[in-house]
């Protein structure tokens, strides 16, 4: 048998890395070498100082042992200070800052080197750390936690090329009354790895900090709050989980990626945005990101007049909410076709009951009460399922021009869901459609009043409240409504039917442009609503576009062959002037036809 030639022992292990040595060498060879060697000579003088030894040089690389774990951390703070003001000292493109990742464990000794999975875990968590900055594991960290004043930032665990078991990375900083500052995120790179199992249950999602560009400081103020009233308000949407301010954020500069960022959060989607002023105007751009494949969601820009800082909050704040809502349910609706049907969860045959629902098939309509169901049999406490199945029977009472027994059931599911959770929006909306469809638009009010006040950004409540003021007689009240719902959710899906209701708003207030121009709207969503078709024909005639009239009429009667006035008649306005206005409206192009 061979001789044994090496030994094991516990160590500490550093790992360091030059930042951007290729490029400088690219532009000054021999001034990037006189640098790194300047630099290591720091590094090897910190090491020694505190009872370390640095070994293995390998081009641009460093590595050092340590037998205590408290005095590698030490060390590495203070080359890194000393990095930091040499740096300082030189232009900013020929500066050369450094990383260090840190390692406790078993190592095998050889002639003064070190070799084994502990010392590759090293040198894999150095490409974690920020420029400047130092990323430990979790068995560094339980050594130095409470003997150090660092600060720590916890990012999660990854398993890390060619290492068996997942390892946790944690990032570490100098406290606030040290020489060097907590690591920025800002030069973290997007080291490889795979990231920890997505959690169970309905996804989560993180909001950042809405970084400020400019000088002003009422930007970065104004960039805080939006992002602010956006947690607030996808929050109130009851079914998105949302991660507390106080831990999203600790990430005011996303240069650590939305993935990494995603992983330490336990966050699914990302939310950042950047804000800045021009004169007398905002510019927010704004992006979700899904953090389990990079992937872009959906970006948008916001370009307002800067009048009053906070109502513009309101405003901005609450259209991205409504956004943000929809496209999150959209991209899950999307994830849950890569699970086979039998493995849903509840809140995931929610989301495939609401693809099919969103087809607006007969057969989809069939199918997306199917997955209702088998949710409901699950869990039939479950705040989601009842609301989803109260909006079932709801779209389908209006299909049947208000047929009272799916009325029955959409209160009854309604008020069930206000049981599970009394501050949910939706239960209060669906209970006001309920009361509108069956004449009752003053109680109506009350629900969506309450179901507006929990969500501001809820733009179905919105459009049902300008349903309810118009079927009250208040016209000109409904249409600010009809007005938030267009631009809380300009892409919905149900938008013809608000565009309905705003141009037969018009039409009570004889604005007649409006009134066609609104219904043409809702005709290109919808060609066959008849609602839409029947108003353009009403406000054709009363602005003395004769012609066009007919031709429209023609277009109404080969699609609405069976048409009858009681289909107005039946719409519940309290005063039924209002009926007779809109079908005499209408009889004038028959009459003229």
């Amino acid at each position: 048998m061979a001789e044994r030639n090496y030994t094991r022992q516990l160590a500490t292990i550093i790992s360091i890395d030059a930042v951007g040595f290729s490029r400088l060498m690219g532009i000054d060879d021999e001034l990037a070498v006189a640098a790194f060697e300047e630099r290591r000579d720091i590094i090897a003088g910190s090491c020694g100082a505190f009872g370390g030894r640095t070994f293995g040089d390998a081009g641009d690389s460093i590595m050092a042992e340590f037998g205590n774990p408290i005095e590698a951390l030490r060390a590495a703070f203070d080359f890194q200070a000393r990095i930091v003001a040499l740096n300082a000292a030189v232009a900013e493109d020929m500066r050369m800052p450094f990383r260090a990742g840190i390692n406790t464990g078993d190592v095998i000794v050889r002639e003064g080197r070190l070799y084994g999975d502990d010392v590759n875990i090293a040198a894999r968590l150095q490409e974690f750390a920020p420029h400047d900055g130092v990323a430990i594991s979790a068995t560094t960290w339980h050594h130095v936690k409470d003997k150090t004043a660092a600060v720590f930032t916890d990012l999660g665990e990854f398993n890390l090329k060619n290492i068996a078991l997942p390892v946790q990375v944690l990032i570490a900083g100098r406290g606030s009354n040290g020489p060097v500052a907590a690591a920025s995120f800002a030069s973290i790179p997007t080291a490889p790895g795979h990231y920890r199992p997505v959690p169970k249950g309905p996804p989560a999602i993180a909001v950042l900090p809405f970084q400020g560009n400019g000088s002003e400081p009422d930007v970065g103020y104004m960039a805080d709050g939006i992002a602010e009233d956006i947690i607030y308000g996808l929050s109130n949407t009851r079914w998105l989980s949302v991660i507390a301010k106080g831990s999203s954020f600790q990430f005011r500069d996303d240069g650590l990626g939305t993935r990494l960022i995603g992983n330490a959060l336990g966050a699914r989607y990302i939310v950042s945005g950047t804000m800045a002023r021009y004169d007398r105007q905002i510019r927010l751009n704004a992006s979700l990101t899904d953090t389990s494949n990079g992937r872009l969601v959906w970006s948008q820009r916001f370009d307002r007049d800067l009048v009053d800082i906070f109502s513009l909050r309101d405003q901005i704040g609450s259209e991205i909410v409504s956004i943000l809502d929809k496209e999150v349910d959209r991209a899950e609706q999307a994830r849950t076709f890569q699970v086979p049907w039998e493995s849903l969860e509840t809140w995931q045959l929610v989301r495939r009951g609401r693809w099919h629902m969103n087809r607006r098939t007969r057969r989809d309509t069939e199918i997306a009460l199917d997955f209702f169901d088998k949710g409901y049999r699950d869990d039939p406490n479950s705040s989601a399922v009842l609301n989803e199945l109260a909006w079932w029977y709801f779209w389908r009472a209006w299909l049947r021009f208000g047929d009272s027994d799916d009325l029955e059931k959409v209160e009854t599911l309604a008020r069930k869901a206000l049981l599970m959770d009394s501050l949910d929006a939706r239960p209060h909306a669906y209970l006001g459609a309920a009361d509108i469809m069956r004449g009752l638009p003053a109680l109506a009010a009350e629900h969506l009043a309450e179901a507006i006040h929990i969500n501001p950004s809820f733009a179905f409540a919105r459009s049902a409240m300008g349903s309810a003021y118009l079927l009250l007689g208040d016209a000109t009240g409904a249409i600010p409504f009809f007005l938030d719902t267009e631009r809380l959710s300009p892409f919905d899906l149900y938008r013809f039917h608000n565009l309905g209701e705003l141009a037969a708003a018009y039409c009570f207030v004889e604005d007649w442009q409006a009134a066609i121009a609104t219904a043409e709207r809702s005709l290109n969503l919808s060609p066959s609503y008849f609602y839409a078709r029947f108003l353009k024909i009403g406000a054709l005639m009363r602005s003395g576009r004769r012609d066009e009239a007919a031709r429209e009429l023609a277009i109404f009667m080969t699609r609405h062959p069976d048409f009858s006035e009681q289909r107005i008649r039946w719409i519940p306005f309290v005063d039924p002037t209002k009926n007779n206005f809109l079908i005499a409206n209408f009889d004038q192009a028959k009459s003229a036809a």
